[in-house]
Formats: C-alpha cells, sequence, structure tokens
C-alpha cells in the first residue's frame, strides 16, 4: 500500500511539473507554429489583402529561376560565413589583449562596446557618407597618398564586401564581450600550472585559453551566423541590395518582392530563408556540443 501511495505520488509530482510547460507551449504554437503554417500556405498562393489564388510551387520554382532571386541566395552565405568568421577570429584576439595586464583595459573595453550601442541604420547612413567615392573620409585619405579614389559602394565587386566589413566592425563589439567573459572566467589554475611547465604565451594561448573558451566561441559562431544570414538593416541602408542585384541578400529581396506587390513570392522568400537557417544552425549547433564536449 505503502509503495502504491509513492508511486501515485510520484506520478502526479511528475505530471505537476510538465504543467509548468503549458504557458511556453501556448506562446510558442500562437507566435511560431501558426504563422508559420499560415505563412507556408500563402507562399503557394498569389495573394493580396483581399483574396489569394492558389498556385502550388510556382512561387518556388520562380525563385530559384530568376536571377535577380537566386543572387541572394548566393550573397547571403557569403555576407554570413565571410562576417561570422572574421567576428569569431578578430573578437577572440581582441578579448585576448582586453584581459592581459594594461592599465587602460576598462577604457578600451568601453571603446570597443561602443559600436554596440549605435543604432544599425545610424551606422548605414554615417558609412554611407565615409564611403563616398569623392567626398568620403576614406577615399580622401587614400588620395592624399596619390592614389585614385575607390567606389567602394558603388562598385558591383566591392559593394557586398564593404557593407560585410561594416558589420563586422560593429558586431565585433558584443562577440568581444562573450569572450572576455569567457576568458575571465577561466580558473587561474590552469595559467599558473602552464607557467610552471614553462609554457611560452603562444602555448598557454593554444593549450589553455583556446579550449576553455569553447563555449563562448560557440555562442558567438552561432549568434554571429544566425545575425549575418538574416542581416538587412545595414544593407539596406547602405546600398539598397546595388548596384543592381550585387549587394542583394534574401532579406532584402524579400523586402523588395513585399514593396512591390509580390506578396506570394515574397512569403515564399521568408519560407526560404526560414530553411536555409535551419540547414545551417542546428546541424552546426550539434556539431559545436559535441566538440565542446569532447574537449572537456
Amino acid at each position: 500500500m505503502a509503495r502504491q501511495t509513492a508511486s501515485i505520488q510520484k506520478a502526479e509530482a511528475s505530471i505537476y511539473s510538465y504543467w509548468f510547460l503549458v504557458p511556453a507551449f501556448f506562446i510558442f504554437v500562437i507566435f511560431f507554429v501558426i504563422p508559420t503554417a499560415i505563412s507556408l500556405y500563402f507562399s503557394m498562393t498569389v495573394w493580396s489583402f483581399d483574396s489569394s489564388t492558389f498556385c502550388g510551387f510556382d512561387n518556388y520554382k520562380m525563385f530559384f529561376s530568376e536571377y535577380a532571386l537566386t543572387i541572394g541566395i548566393k550573397n547571403t552565405f557569403i555576407y554570413a560565413f565571410l562576417t561570422s568568421g572574421s567576428k569569431v577570429v578578430l573578437a577572440f584576439l581582441i578579448a585576448v589583449f582586453l584581459t592581459g595586464k594594461i592599465r587602460t583595459r576598462n577604457v578600451l573595453r568601453s571603446i570597443v562596446f561602443f559600436p554596440n550601442l549605435v543604432s544599425t541604420v545610424a551606422v548605414g547612413i554615417a558609412f554611407k557618407a565615409i564611403l563616398h567615392p569623392t567626398k568620403g573620409y576614406i577615399n580622401q585619405f587614400i588620395n592624399l597618398f596619390g592614389l585614385s579614389s575607390v567606389d567602394w559602394l558603388g562598385n558591383r565587386s566591392l559593394a557586398l564586401f564593404s557593407v560585410a566589413a561594416v558589420d563586422i566592425w560593429k558586431g565585433l563589439s558584443i562577440a568581444t564581450v562573450i569572450y572576455v567573459a569567457g576568458i575571465a572566467s577561466i580558473d587561474h589554475s590552469y595559467y599558473e600550472a602552464s607557467s610552471i611547465d614553462g609554457a611560452s604565451r603562444w602555448q598557454t594561448l593554444r593549450y589553455v585559453t583556446i579550449p576553455l573558451t569553447a563555449a563562448s566561441r560557440n555562442t558567438v559562431i552561432i549568434l554571429s551566423l544566425i545575425g549575418g544570414l538574416r542581416s538587412f538593416e545595414l544593407i539596406w541602408t547602405m546600398t539598397a541590395g546595388g548596384p543592381g542585384f550585387a549587394s542583394d541578400v534574401m532579406p532584402s529581396i524579400i523586402y523588395k518582392q513585399y514593396t512591390q506587390g509580390f506578396f506570394g513570392l515574397s512569403t515564399a522568400g521568408n519560407v526560404i530563408l526560414l530553411v536555409m537557417i535551419s540547414i545551417v544552425i542546428f546541424p552546426l549547433q550539434k556539431l559545436l556540443s559535441k566538440s565542446e564536449e569532447a574537449m572537456r
């Protein structure tokens, strides 16, 4: 009888704990599952605000057949991996420097974090002026050495990379803060042990700092990659996807289709973007988690 009572109480306690998931479950269903299902349906229609006509996968076929649309997929991956990879490496090097024994490290940390406090749109407007082909400060500086001006945002080969460079500058702040927190959490006994063993600075960095900041590095990789895949404000402010389609990414193409009244096509683009992010992020997250566990 006592065993039966204990099992009943255990079952009730287990059921009771699941009730705490109900609010989160409803929020997830209402704000993610239902909108996703609705978007999936409308992506297979030609719709406006007062009518819709089912067209099957025609919107998807058009998205993958038109160069003006497919270029966005290519540019999105180039932009995302370029900005993410640069942030991972550069932010780590800056964080190592800022956690060293320097007197002004607190001031320098504030300076490094400053770009994160500025609106992305404001940054885009400022750098659009700075990179102006004739009046921009960068070209004026280049002219001092007798070199000709560069059309950073008007050149089809440079536009996407110019915006990516600005994105890297702005994104380094939060990535560096994450790394600084990771490095600061490392037990000093590891550094003392490496010093006693006669390890050089490079060896300490390689065998102590890098492995023990794996969690921070993985966080930076995931956040920066997601941010790169869905980046819109900076690109739209600086180039609006131009010149031509040279710097168009998926979010800017989706926005253009909405503004031109192709609602079904733009909804299909949103679904494609969601699938792209899911295909990249979920396997990568599992791989990074396994590598992090292996380092422990």
